[in-house]
């Protein structure tokens, strides 16, 4: 249970992140034999080729043919490593690597762009098991809690299972889980500040040994849209890779446009000094698609920033839509509101 109440407490301390920053998107942990030239190697080119997918979103992005040659030249990306030796004897090796290289390395690979702000998703799973219905928390399901962990951890995805506690369960039982009720599971959800959340019902087929698992975002419409077979920890794993692997194709910068440098200008309103103003420029230039921002020009209400990103307009937009300092500007005196698919009117809320 510590863990995760660290991680929340954590968490609601960035009240105003929209999306949780993925610190660890650029290094892997491996399991090792021993601290050998040729064991420390091997783990290192592997480390490489996880992180391109946790990075693009890629799932097949450690089967490219190039991505694999440029394993070789390890040295060229990595920043450190380090050995991280448990009391049982278990050793792991700890790589990082150097993010601006990697991020080179995935323009030069054709792939997808997953910046580091990620949506945090809420995950409900349910489990009927010898006629018996159960959710699935730290207490119920240790072994499956941990297992979405770490497979989303793989992914580069936060995620959370809820605690399931009075609070949680004074909105979601089994059968809201069970039979896809988005609205309550989304007001539970919002304890946790997620940002998206879904549904899962996992079960055995009549007369197969074969565990079946259906689950959906809470804001679509099917729930057997995606269904997975299996045995329970592969389905489980299969969830969280279909997960991310769509959250990539939502959020990341489209890879036949990252080549491409693209120029537009950043309308901000509701700055209330010179602080807010540096701070919304940092916060621009910390978005993976923003290569250079700069101040143009301000008047009474806007502050006017010419900002240079790879990709499309849609892609930056995607990038914002994740950080909860920028929120689309809506004019309060307006009867009516147009919006355009080139505006770039903000308001700035806050950090």
């Amino acid at each position: 249970m510590s863990r995760l109440l660290i991680f929340l407490t954590a968490f609601f301390l960035c009240f105003y992140v929209k999306a949780v920053e993925v610190t660890d998107l650029y290094q892997d942990i491996l399991k090792v034999e021993d601290k050998s030239r040729d064991a420390r190697l091997t783990a290192s080119r592997a480390a490489l080729l996880n992180v391109l997918v946790k990075v693009s979103g890629d799932p097949y992005a450690d089967q490219n043919p190039l991505a694999k040659q440029r394993s070789k030249d390890i040295s060229d990306y990595m920043l450190k490593f380090e050995y991280d030796e448990k009391a049982d004897g278990t050793l792991k090796l700890v790589v990082k690597f150097e993010a601006n290289k990697i991020n080179a390395l995935v323009k030069e690979l054709n792939l997808p762009l997953w910046g580091t702000r990620r949506p945090l998703v809420a995950i409900w799973l349910a489990i009927e098991d010898n006629w018996r219905r159960e959710l699935v928390t730290q207490e119920s399901y240790p072994q499956l809690e941990q297992l979405i962990y770490d497979t989303a951890a793989r992914r580069g995805l936060p995620v959370v299972v809820p605690l399931l506690d009075l609070q949680d369960r004074a909105l979601v039982g089994i059968p809201e889980v069970w039979g896809n009720f988005s609205e309550p599971v989304e007001q539970a959800s919002s304890r946790y500040r997620a940002e998206r959340s879904i549904t899962a019902r996992l079960y055995t087929q009549k007369d197969s040994e074969n565990w079946v698992l259906d689950w959906r975002f809470t804001n679509d419409d099917l729930f057997e849209a995606n269904r997975l077979t299996g045995d329970k920890q592969q389905t489980i794993a299969l969830m969280i890779d279909s997960l991310a692997a769509g959250l990539a194709a939502e959020y990341a910068v489209d890879p036949n446009a990252t080549g491409q440098l693209a120029k537009a200008v950043f309308k901000l309103k509701g700055t209330q000094s010179f602080v807010d103003i540096e701070l919304a420029k940092r916060r621009l230039e910390s978005l993976s698609v923003v290569t250079n921002v700069v101040i143009r020009s301000r008047d009474t209400q806007t502050i006017y920033f010419e900002v240079n990103h790879t990709g499309s307009l849609s892609d930056f937009k995607k990038a914002l839509e994740l950080d909860r300092a920028f929120e689309a500007f809506i004019d309060p005196k307006a009867f009516y509101q147009v919006a355009s698919e080139d505006d770039l009117d903000y308001q700035w809320v806050g950090l």
